[in-house]
């Protein structure tokens, strides 16, 4: 190829799912001038974990999930991580109820009904030292706006209207409680992603192509070359982009990795995949309407807290059960068993080896995890419903989610449960790695992402005014104002269609 034969583009967006669709958005509402593309290796976008059955499809809001306000040592409480997540699942809110909003008027965007349902987020504790914590964490949390419609019971009878299913069968001598929050929600983030990705490529001077594989990146001058493969048709082209964004799930530390960038120097990946039981019986499903969280293991990992989930997907309603922790060495649930020891490098084998040194209750756990039998899954799930028969559920495989693997001074290398947007200094490439609560949290990061990757557009008076227009509040102003929380959710609830009763 000659040396000047490739296309120029503005924008290069790697993978199809949550991440890059909302990016890609974003960015075309912010400038649409841009000139964009979004390369995905499947045959169409949300393929991966954005696949309404590769999730848990929780709008996580720190309502109901545990792990998120974890007890200090004194048995006190901290719910900064909770009130973050909150209002910046209130940001993601907002740009969708805008998205419709516009769509209103255009038809350029599906009905919220299609992506959001109003679902309670319930969350459930089992003997004393659980109830202890669960009434200290919903004394902490009622404090703030953003919980303070929590309700809190002991009162069986009480549990047993808000969980129908969950009472019957159980030892009426067992100490049980429960936290209640109507306004939450369940996400398909599937039928979301494709909703973006519609909007995108039927917007000037942007595209969407699958089947087409990355192979080679590198830098060249103030952007980047990016080698694509034709894995429909054959053939391999390039592309001169400005900016870069590699948000393939899993597949993005490889990608980082081969781009070289010193940022992305020491990290690591630890693949971790699930399972769920599953049950479409109509005369149980409609008993169940919620998301129930519990307190996971000691040992296992934040992704593995179990909870009894109301689905709803294309219009109908399913119960999900777990997610019940895997191994494989895949980046990508279609990926390859050579991902991860692919993935090994001189600058992370230290942190890697650390990593694995210092989780032991981690690795025992998915041991056992992948050795139980369909019994046993089904004794998990008879701890949250006592009366469940075999015949209603069935096991299905999610996705792979890749945990992160960092340098740590101290302990060499730490396993991270969470997020990480890794940037070049110069703003033009960026990866984002790792996993929960990410769907849910998508818009803030990637607001993340442009503030530190597009700087001096950020402080222009179109960006500034676009952005004004589009968030009417951010989270960290949702935070700390509790008129303004409740008017913008107002707004959002309304244009999303949520101030319908909730199910319960």
């Amino acid at each position: 190829m000659a040396q000047n034969d490739y296309e120029t583009v503005d924008v290069v967006l790697v993978g199809a799912g949550i991440m890059s669709a909302t990016l890609g958005v974003l960015l075309k509402e912010l400038d649409p001038t841009l000139k964009l593309e979004v390369i995905e290796l499947m045959e169409s976008g949300a393929i991966e974990s954005s696949n309404p059955w590769n999730n848990a499809g929780t709008g996580h809001a720190g309502l109901c999930e545990l792990n998120y306000t974890p007890p200090a040592a004194d048995g006190s409480i901290d719910i900064k991580k909770s009130v973050t997540i909150n209002t910046q699942f209130e940001e993601s809110k907002q740009f969708w109820a805008y998205l419709v909003e516009q769509g209103i008027e255009n038809g350029s965007f599906g009905s919220p009904k299609s992506f959001i349902t109003p679902v309670p987020h319930l969350s459930f504790v089992r003997g004393q030292e659980g109830i202890d914590f669960l009434k200290t964490r919903f004394q902490a949390l009622t404090k703030h706006h953003a919980f303070s419609d929590m309700e809190y019971t002991e009162d069986r009878a009480t549990m047993a209207k808000w969980m129908p299913l969950m009472l019957p069968g159980r030892d009426p001598q067992e100490a049980i409680a429960a936290t209640r929050v109507m306004a939450g929600t369940d996400v398909n983030f599937g039928t979301l992603t494709k909703h973006l990705l519609h909007k995108l490529s039927t917007q000037p001077d942007a595209q969407v192509k699958c089947k087409q594989k990355v192979n080679g990146l590198e830098r060249n001058g103030q952007g980047w070359r990016v080698s694509i493969k034709d894995l429909q048709n054959g053939g391999q082209r390039t592309i001169q982009a400005k900016f870069v964004f590699l948000g393939a799930g899993g597949a993005a530390l490889p990608l980082l990795q081969m781009s070289g960038i010193p940022e992305g120097k020491g990290f690591g990946g630890f693949p971790v995949s699930g399972q769920w039981l599953r049950c479409d019986n109509p005369e149980v499903v409609k008993q169940h309407e919620a998301k129930v969280y519990s307190q996971a293991e000691v040992g296992s990992p934040p992704m593995s807290v179990p909870h009894l989930d109301t689905r709803v997907v294309d219009g109908k309603k399913s119960l999900l059960f777990g997610p019940y922790a895997g191994f494989s060495t895949k980046f990508l649930r279609h990926g390859s068993l050579l991902d991860l020891p692919l993935s090994i490098r001189p600058n992370n084998i230290g942190p890697m080896l650390a990593v694995a040194r210092d989780n032991f209750e981690l690795t025992r756990y998915l041991i056992k995890e992948v050795m139980q039998s369909d019994e046993k899954r089904l004794k998990t799930l008879r701890g949250f419903y006592p009366l469940a028969k075999t015949e209603d559920w069935r096991l299905e495989v999610a996705g792979q989610r890749v945990q992160i693997i960092k340098k740590d001074a101290k302990h060499g290398g730490i396993l991270q449960f969470g997020t990480e947007l890794v940037a070049a200094q110069d703003g033009s490439i960026a990866a984002l790695l790792g996993a929960s609560p990410g769907a849910s949290v998508t818009v803030s990061i990637m607001l993340d992402l442009i503030k530190r990757c597009f700087p001096q557009q950020v402080k222009s008076e179109q960006w500034r005014s676009k952005l004004n227009e589009i968030f009417p509040a951010m989270a960290e102003v949702l935070a700390s104002d509790a008129e303004r929380y409740r008017e913008v959710q107002a707004r959002s609830d309304e244009l999303l269609q949520l101030n319908e009763p909730a199910m319960a």
